[in-house]
């Protein structure tokens, strides 16, 4: 019990905060302290007979090594989820949109495609691990992942936004929903990743089709309406930043008039 609870479970907890650890070396401590818990039994078996107490059923050994696995797998998990959005973060923070573009590119940005490669080749992986987990991971990355982009739409330091530039996040917002689609783990129920980018989806919806009456005339009537994740606040500080394009661009036509 000593070396299970002690020695092992103190190395296994100080390997998974090690900062050079990968995400996908936590996955496979994870697996492995699934299978070492499942083969608890044997080791409790083998104890028994070589203590001699293995004929008695009441004097079976037993070993707390069992809940020791299922917290170092819990303490392993924390840290996949920390890792996890931590390398997204490393791609989000290549997402340098030209917030004046006048028309996007036609196709999706380079840093969300490669983005969401990486999402899919580490839910590829995991395969092994218990369903939960990994259909909590993979909802915890779209989740992230929407709020992230919608931070990037309202982040102070960018006063001014154009209508191309909102089109084109409207193109990395298609990538998005097709992966969240496409059941990435299984299990999933049907359409619930697609909602974590619901906020996104309606605001820019709104935005980009600038459809106002409809808007305004189903606003705060029902939970079906089509734009009842668009918050009012979120949807003025949108039209304070194209607005601020706009006196921009005027101000440069006037220049380049002259």
């Amino acid at each position: 019990n000593l070396l299970l609870t002690r020695t092992l479970s103190g190395c296994l907890s100080s390997l998974i905060r090690r900062p050079s650890l990968s995400l996908l070396q936590l996955i496979q401590i994870v697996i492995n302290t699934l299978h070492l818990e499942e083969t608890n039994i044997y080791l409790e078996n083998f104890i028994s007979e070589l203590t001699g107490t293995g004929q008695d059923a009441n004097h079976v050994a037993r070993l707390q090594a069992r809940s020791m696995f299922k917290d170092i797998r819990a303490e392993g998990e924390e840290y996949i989820y920390k890792k996890l959005v931590s390398k997204m973060d490393e791609f989000l923070e290549l997402a340098n949109y030209d917030w004046m573009m006048a028309d996007p590119t036609g196709q999706a940005s380079p840093w969300l495609m490669d983005l969401i490669a990486f999402l899919k080749s580490v839910f590829e992986s995991f395969t092994n691990l218990p369903p939960k987990l990994a259909q909590m991971a993979c909802m915890s990355s779209c989740q992230h992942l929407a709020r992230s982009i919608m931070a990037l739409l309202l982040q102070e330091n960018v006063k001014a936004i154009s209508t191309g530039v909102l089109q084109q996040i409207d193109l990395d917002l298609v990538q998005c929903e097709m992966f969240a689609s496409s059941e990435p783990v299984p299990g999933m129920e049907e359409g619930v990743l697609v909602m974590c980018f619901s906020d996104l989806r309606q605001l820019l919806d709104l935005f980009v089709s600038w459809d106002w009456s409809t808007y305004f005339a189903d606003f705060g009537k029902s939970d079906s309406s089509r734009y009842v994740r668009v918050q009012p606040a979120t949807a003025l500080v949108i039209l304070d930043k194209l607005k601020e394009a706009d006196k921009k661009n005027s101000r440069y036509d006037k220049n380049h008039t002259n």
